[in-house]
């Protein structure tokens, strides 16, 4: 989606907001509203909010990874299945 056709001026909004709400959700789209010129605020489906808080999550995971790994703070999977098994063994005794 090409954000520059996604500009709306905040009066657009008042005016439209059934249609403006009925058009992102139905089309997944996300509309930038501006004041005096200047972006304000953010519109956007629900659903595409959740799948980019969700991808923000993964990409905060996959740096947090990388920043063990280069620390040397890690352990071959084969270890760390058996250290979680040997954990089930105690709590089930």
């Amino acid at each position: 989606m090409k954000y520059s056709q996604a500009i709306k001026p905040i009066s657009y909004l008042k005016a439209h907001v059934s249609e403006v709400v009925r058009d992102i959700t139905e089309n997944q789209k996300t509309m930038i509203i501006t004041q005096h010129g200047e972006a304000k605020v953010v519109v956007q489906d629900i659903h595409v909010f959740e799948q980019t808080q969700e991808s923000l999550a993964m990409l905060k995971l996959l740096a947090q990874s990388k920043a063990s790994l280069k620390k040397g703070k890690f352990k071959p999977a084969a270890e760390a299945f058996a250290d979680i098994e040997a954990r089930i063994k105690v709590r089930q005794s």
